[in-house]
């Protein structure tokens, strides 16, 4: 089709009376038009990917394929189904013309030619398919424009969402420290002493909560759903350890117990401290959550063996619990996917998404190895400091 401002429209001609076209290739071309003539209904199929007509004149009687059997494959092919096709017919009875409708066409003009009268058909057809046009532009690019707007209203809904979820748990550790000094307060009446590494591990979460704050923050600001990155020297020993330390009072009463297996020479990872806080959290909550009290939770990190083309660390978080099957593991790292066997029903299946998100923005690897009745195995791969 030639939507082209300024530029002429095509007509093609489909008739093998000599005399018709020549009628009509003069007045059309008179007129302003492109003309092309096709004798049959096969030639005029044939010349249409490269003509590209904007209308089509089409003969009703004609040997070989007919008008109406041409036009009936052209309304049956994508490409061609939307050229309007006005029929030219010398034929008067009314079945005709209502066949003629029946198969595409959308209006028809009668043997022998008024010129003015086919020319106002041709005109206004020409000005009906411009406006069908620009309709389906418009209507395409409103699609895109609600698909955008959807896609933002999502990219808003995950970041609330991962607010929220990634608060859940320092928050709820900083509350049972609390609980446990007002209960020290009420017994004592009103006066507890607190320890400085008490203090020091209540000041360094909300600094760490207020550093997530930040950091989801920046990443909103500057792409919705993205990871925003501040890498920086770790050593990934100094923090499973003062993760297990803050976890200690949620681990007691879940009657569980957490093995810092990671190796205090274990060679130093590139990565965002912050965002590396919220993957181990994120997994050791997951454990909790979906076994039964008192389980073991082992963490270990090694060098990656089989890592390319850059050294990587495997970091491992494996638990004795009851295991995840396998229909479940396939797509346990999907947005908003929850396990069926959760004990606390809040949350919304968020953080293993997260925890993915924020391996693959430091260019590792994340997995799941798990077997039901013989506990599951987190793994993720980080790159080592150059």
């Amino acid at each position: 089709m030639n939507s082209n401002k300024g530029e002429a429209s095509v007509i093609l001609l489909v008739d093998d009376n000599a005399t018709n076209l020549s009628i009509l290739v003069q007045s059309l071309s008179a007129a302003g038009y492109k003309v092309r003539v096709a004798q049959d209904g096969e030639s005029a199929i044939a010349q249409i990917p490269y003509a590209k007509p904007d209308l089509i004149l089409l003969d009703v009687m004609m040997p070989g394929m007919d008008g109406f059997e041409t036009c009936r494959r052209l309304k049956a092919t994508p490409e061609t189904q939307a050229i309007p096709v006005i029929f030219m017919t010398a034929l008067s009875d009314v079945f005709d013309k209502v066949k003629g409708f029946q198969v595409g066409a959308v209006d028809y003009i009668t043997k022998p030619f008024e010129i003015e009268e086919a020319l106002v058909r041709v005109n206004t057809h020409l000005a009906i398919q411009k406006l069908q046009n620009q309709l389906q532009t418009q209507t395409e690019q409103l699609q895109a424009e609600i698909c955008d707007r959807q896609k933002a209203q999502e990219a808003v809904q995950v970041f609330l969402h991962a607010v929220s979820h990634d608060l859940r748990n320092p928050v709820t550790g900083g509350l049972m420290v609390l609980k446990s000094l007002q209960k020290e307060a009420e017994a004592q009446n009103g006066t507890v002493a607190v320890s400085r590494s008490i203090l020091q591990r209540m000041v360094q979460s909300h600094d760490r909560q207020l550093a997530l704050i930040n950091s989801l923050l920046e990443t909103h600001g500057n792409e919705m759903s993205g990871i925003t990155l501040e890498c920086q020297p770790v050593d990934l020993f100094a923090l499973v350890t003062q993760i297990a330390i803050e976890w200690q009072p949620m681990l007691e009463q879940d009657k569980s117990v957490l093995q810092n297996q990671v190796s205090s020479n274990s060679p130093l990872v590139s990565v965002d401290s912050n965002q590396l806080w919220r993957v181990y959290e994120n997994l050791i909550a997951n454990a909790l959550k979906h076994n039964p009290p008192g389980i073991t939770l082992t963490i270990t990190a090694e060098l990656d063996p089989v890592s390319q083309p850059s050294p990587m660390m495997r970091c491992t978080i494996q638990d004795d619990g009851i295991g995840i099957p396998p229909e479940q593991s396939a797509s346990i790292f999907e947005l908003y996917k929850r396990g069926t066997q959760a004990r606390r029903t809040v949350g919304l299946g968020l953080g293993l998404y997260l925890c993915r998100q924020i391996i693959l923005a430091h260019g590792g690897q994340i997995g799941l190895a798990s077997h039901p009745g013989n506990g599951s195995t987190f793994w993720f791969t980080l790159p080592l400091l150059q």
